[in-house]
């Protein structure tokens, strides 16, 4: 496995290959979930290419940059054992230079959700997607349902920019109790972790509740914020039902719907979903 540090670097291994390249961007930390990724890249593509880079431009002035869990070497190591062909890990002065002053804002669906609550995120995600595509230039990348407005975020930019990149959405890979798996996790204590259950209970609610025919938002949400709330240790960012394209809030389900959170644990802020339609929807018992 290649580990690659340098933009120009990065650019020159691309250059070399043949066949299809897909791209995994992670933050690092790396768990199930992202392997999961990396697996289907695999599957998919002749050459695999993961990141590892926090990016400092999707973190807001109070939020856990600093603290964000790191640990290079394993997740090397991880990845090495998967067999991925590259890892790119450079530096935020090589993917932010001095004098860098150069964004990609994708309006509307970042304005609601995510967006409301962490003003200039999306603004940061979008931009270090548009570099790593650019330097990268995969014909795959591939990201997780878990952040769904995300996907829904990248998914715009690469159709409103014309990318010639095919985005590909991977379900939420699941801790045995239901907890959607986040580099974040490590953060909660023990009983945090153990509060955090009611998370996918809540969503399995709202999954029950449209299977036996509820469609107004107005039942779906209370009752899932008082499984929420059944947990002392939680506090609620945002309990919410979309629509799975613009992200509008509906009060009346159509097919599909993004039922989606936020919520605090201690200090730990997570989030998760799961899309309700008329097909089969997730249905991961605990």
């Amino acid at each position: 496995m290649r580990i690659i540090r340098s933009i120009t670097e990065m650019r020159e291994f691309r250059y070399a290959l043949s066949g299809s390249v897909g791209i995994v961007p992670t933050m690092g930390c790396l768990h199930n979930g992202h392997m999961a990724l990396v697996r289907q890249s695999m599957s998919e593509n002749t050459i695999t290419i993961t990141s590892l880079f926090v990016n400092p431009t999707q973190f807001g002035p109070r939020e856990d940059f600093d603290k964000y869990p790191r640990d290079e070497q394993s997740d090397i190591k991880r990845l090495e054992q998967s067999g991925v062909d590259a890892v790119f890990i450079p530096s935020s002065s090589e993917m932010y230079p001095d004098g860098f002053d150069s964004w990609v804002d994708v309006s509307g669906i970042t304005h609601v959700l995510e967006g409301a609550c962490r003003p200039g995120h999306f603004r940061g995600v979008a931009t270090v997607c548009s570099k790593l595509f650019n330097i990268i230039n995969p014909t795959r990348a591939y990201f997780g349902q878990k952040d769904a407005q995300q996907v829904l975020v990248i998914k715009k930019m690469v159709s409103d920019l014309s990318m010639n990149i095919e985005i590909v959405v991977v379900p939420t890979v699941r801790e045995d109790d239901g907890l959607a798996m986040s580099s974040r996790n490590v953060y909660l204590n023990p009983s945090e972790r153990r509060a955090a259950s009611v998370l996918y209970k809540a969503l399995l609610k709202a999954q029950r509740m449209y299977s036996s025919g509820e469609r107004d938002a107005k039942a779906i949400i209370p009752a899932m914020t008082a499984i929420i709330q059944s947990e002392p240790l939680i506090r609620i960012d945002y309990v919410a039902v979309s629509d799975n394209a613009g992200l509008k809030d509906i009060e009346f389900l159509r097919s599909p719907a993004l039922v989606s959170m936020a919520v605090f644990i201690g200090k730990t802020r997570l989030i998760d979903n799961i899309i309700l339609s008329n097909s089969d929807v997730d249905t991961q018992a605990i």
